[in-house]
């Protein structure tokens, strides 16, 4: 049984995207950053912040790749890179099948 790679990429764009929502939901009882000389919970809240950020970035970059890839496989272009047009190794679309290129241009 082959799976349908716009439905595997369907399934990952809809995690994403609930990833997403749980990451930037609004949160309870927020507080306020302090920053003194001690660490303390501003500044444990702070680096929590900024851990979701950095995370909320790299989600938002894989949900991008994965709706590129989605418009190749619509268009029928996928599994070739977006940059110099050769075939991308089918190793690297089973480990990432989002990959719109290949290794020398990712």
């Amino acid at each position: 049984m082959r799976i349908d790679i716009d439905d595997l990429l369907a399934e990952r764009e809809d995690r994403l995207q609930a990833a997403l929502a749980e990451l930037t939901k609004p949160a309870g009882e927020v507080g306020t950053i302090s920053f003194g000389k001690r660490v303390g919970e501003g500044t444990s809240m702070a680096v929590d912040r900024l851990t979701a950020v950095s995370t909320q970035e790299h989600l938002l970059a894989m949900l991008e790749d994965v709706r590129r890839a989605r418009q190749r496989v619509a268009q029928g272009s996928y599994g070739l890179c977006e940059v110099c047009g050769k075939p991308i190794p089918e190793e690297r679309l089973e480990v990432r099948p989002w990959a719109v290129r290949c290794v020398e241009h990712s």
